[in-house]
């Protein structure tokens, strides 16, 4: 019997090995169903949180970020997958016990990467079903600044409403007061003003 993942039974005391070998259902189940990227809940509630993304078109803009990023990464393990397996095929040729250990490594990133990857393909898939999903045609989905005034402007407004000067210190306080000031009166000299209210409680759009 093995384990999950490649460990040598030499590498190991016999109780110690036995105690893991007991426990190796367990162990293939956390192995299986341990996660590796975000879930669906995380981006909704840890990524695209509506104080930092009030909008509808920040949540999406922050979804192709998040995508690109997860894209990126999927092709730069691509290029340490093809390495490996050049490596593979060298290997597999030399029948000496260094190159066998070697192999086993080689063999062992390789199933690593394919959970990997297909973990990355999943988020890449997800962040796609969240764009859509906020993409309401009402703002651009081709210029990102398009949205930015009014998604900012909201942002600002939420997250003053929340603030504690005396946990945040002066000067950070002051930063967020400055952007929310700058970003209102920008608001209302191109007119977006109305829609940055829409997107606040009717309370806190009547205090501003």
């Amino acid at each position: 019997m093995n384990l999950p993942v490649p460990v040598s039974s030499e590498l190991l005391s016999p109780d110690v090995w036995s105690n893991l070998l007991a426990i190796n259902p367990q162990l293939a189940k956390a192995y299986a169903t341990n996660q590796i990227f975000r879930t669906e809940t995380e981006a909704r509630i840890s990524v695209l949180n509506d104080l930092h993304f009030p909008t509808r078109a920040a949540k999406y803009w922050q979804s192709v970020r998040e995508q690109c990023v997860m894209l990126e990464q999927l092709a730069l393990l691509s290029f340490e997958w093809r390495r490996n397996e050049l490596l593979i095929d060298r290997l597999s040729v030399e029948p000496d016990e260094a190159a066998q250990i070697d192999l086993d490594e080689a063999l062992w990133k390789r199933a690593n990467m394919q959970r990997v990857a297909a973990d990355r393909a999943r988020e890449v898939q997800m962040w796609e079903m969240l764009k859509r999903e906020n993409d309401d045609g009402t703002f651009s989905t081709d210029d990102v600044n398009a949205h930015q005034l009014v998604s900012y402007t909201t942002q600002f407004a939420l997250r003053a409403s929340h603030a504690d000067a005396a946990k945040m210190g002066g000067g950070e306080m002051d930063n967020l007061v400055g952007q929310l000031n700058t970003a209102i009166a920008r608001s209302k000299a191109t007119g977006v003003w109305k829609s940055v209210k829409h997107h606040l409680p009717p309370q806190l759009a009547n205090a501003i």
